[in-house]
């Protein structure tokens, strides 16, 4: 049974003034087109940028301790949210203002007292931008053949999940796939009839992304790579099995194969403990090596690395 499609996200924005009565008529103004954040003071708006990732902010520049010009420097000094674009809207009104503001990084300006509409329409055409970078920036992180995530998306969900696994004291785990006498296969069916194998394969992993961490990859050629954050040894390793047994069950022809009279695959996994910021190369080679002692064992098993080296 397919998993529900989750309803689009509606954009956030981050609303950054010191006086009540801004903040509340900015929400009140586009809380039908996004879910508007609001924060009353530089600090704020930092704290709440990092937590909360919004796709744009309208920014005060006259704010006590904190002034919007060093809101949007340490903004961009930062790369977490360097690329989140922020709308300067602000009493100063002089061009030599709005040159400073541009000059920072700001995407636009916008001076007090402003026009309801015309704040509305410039945020719609702002979000409508962030939209179709984000949709250019996945674009290029799935594989287009299998439409599953490319190797680029693997490297930075791994950099990430290490983090958060860091963090939280929890473990990772990495399950490495490799198809079963592909080059067979191709040599015998066509290049056609392989890609379909791929498709087939990569639909299957989909259906084992079960947290919201998960994430299944094609590393390249015939092989992929399954991400399991905050899940141990043996949970991961049950995962692979099942996994091969899927494939299995699938009874896909392969008339060129020497394992069986199906398309099989080989699976090496490892489960680590990441103990700082930084990927252990070391994680994916024992993986790897787990994956190249399966297919030395005769192939269609699983291998799972329990010890690092």
């Amino acid at each position: 049974m397919e998993k529900p499609v989750a309803p689009p996200q509606p954009p956030k924005v981050l609303v950054v003034d010191d006086e009540k009565q801004n903040r509340d008529l900015l929400a009140e103004l586009l809380r039908n087109d996004c879910r508007v954040i609001l924060a009353k003071n530089g600090i704020q708006a930092i704290e709440r940028a990092h937590e909360l990732h919004p796709d744009l902010i309208l920014l005060d520049v006259m704010m006590p301790d904190m002034n919007g010009h060093q809101v949007i420097q340490a903004l961009k000094h930062d790369d977490a949210t360097r690329q989140i674009p922020v709308i300067f809207i602000s009493a100063l009104d002089s061009p030599e203002d709005e040159e400073h503001g541009l000059d920072l990084g700001a995407v636009d300006y916008i001076t007090k007292p402003f026009h309801p509409s015309i704040v509305r329409k410039r945020v719609r055409n702002h979000l409508q931008s962030v939209h179709h970078r984000h949709l250019l920036e996945n674009l290029a992180k799935i594989d287009s053949l299998t439409e599953i995530a490319n190797r680029r998306r693997y490297d930075e969900a791994l950099e990430s999940e290490w983090r958060r696994c860091a963090r939280n004291n929890s473990p990772l785990s990495l399950i490495i796939i490799d198809v079963d006498h592909f080059k067979a296969y191709n040599d015998r069916l066509g290049h056609a009839a392989g890609d379909m194998i791929l498709r087939t394969i990569a639909i299957a992993l989909k259906g084992f992304m079960r947290r919201p961490g998960d994430l299944a990859a094609r590393y390249g050629g015939e092989e992929f790579v399954l991400l399991l954050p905050q899940v141990d040894a043996r949970a991961a390793s049950h995962i692979a099995g099942d996994i091969r047994a899927a494939v299995e069950q699938m009874q896909l022809a392969h008339p060129a194969s020497p394992v069986s009279p199906y398309v099989t695959i080989s699976l090496g996994g490892m489960t680590t403990q990441p103990y700082d910021g930084q990927v252990d190369p070391q994680f994916f080679r024992d993986a790897d090596a787990a994956l190249y002692a399966a297919k030395a064992q005769g192939r269609n098993r699983v291998v799972w690395q329990t010890t690092a080296g």
